[in-house]
């Protein structure tokens, strides 16, 4: 897929969308997009509020709530533990209850394959946006790698649009980017390397380096990919 169009096809849908059922919509069509089997987005507030949307059967929902699989699942265990995304070979599941929950997945057709990107908000908030698929390892290592960047971008766009539609909530304060940090922040956002950013602004990669630090401190992002998924999400910068 190509990448520009399949991510501003998606923020246009996000734009778009009204209520719960419009982020419904905008995650089929995403899955659709992405040609995999599924994509789920799920959050819980700070005060236990839960709310969920994707692609998974109304059957295996069902089964995994009937079955209680949320004790014994590795990828929530795994995620809540973690703040980079997961791909779910990396996870345990080595015991006796994970590899049942594992075998009935995949009897479910959630896929064989994962890669689950947790997101934690203001508030105690935390979410997953998760992508499933069936295939061989080395065609989800491919897929994963083409796609880790957009994914990443997209669950953020996704958790900002889902914390929008939730009641009472007031909006984040955001602190503006200088001009430099907004021309570094949206060279990387387009897909620059650091080497490329830094010869296209005629700066040194050391000077980046301050750029980039300096506007992931303003955004309180983890890394420099978390920082801009939320230089986008804000409007801070534009691609």
């Amino acid at each position: 897929m190509d990448r520009k169009t399949g991510l501003e096809g998606f923020i246009e849908e996000l734009e778009s969308a009204e209520g719960h059922d419009g982020l419904q919509s905008a995650i089929e069509a995403l899955c659709r997009r992405y040609g995999v089997s599924h994509m789920v987005y799920h959050w819980v507030s700070g005060t236990g509020e839960q709310y969920g949307c994707g692609t998974y059967s109304d059957v295996w929902v069902a089964r995994y709530l009937e079955q209680g699989y949320l004790r014994v699942d590795p990828v929530i265990a795994g995620c809540l533990q973690r703040f980079h995304p997961v791909d779910w070979k990396r996870l345990d599941w080595s015991g006796k209850s994970a590899r049942t929950f594992q075998k009935d997945a995949i009897e479910h057709g959630v896929g064989n394959q994962g890669y689950s990107i947790p997101i934690r908000g203001p508030n105690g908030q935390f979410a997953l946006f998760t992508v499933s698929h069936s295939c061989s390892d080395a065609e989800w290592a491919e897929f994963t790698e083409r796609n880790r960047r957009d994914l990443i971008l997209v669950a953020h766009y996704f958790n900002k649009k889902a914390l929008e539609l939730q009641p009472g909530r007031a909006p984040e304060p955001a602190q503006p980017l200088s001009p430099r940090e907004v021309e570094a922040m949206t060279l990387l956002a387009v897909g620059y390397s650091r080497a490329q950013a830094a010869e296209t602004l005629s700066i040194s990669e050391h000077t980046l380096r301050v750029y980039i630090e300096s506007a992931r401190f303003k955004l309180g992002a983890m890394n420099t990919t978390h920082a801009v998924a939320r230089a986008l999400s804000r409007g801070l910068i534009v691609v």
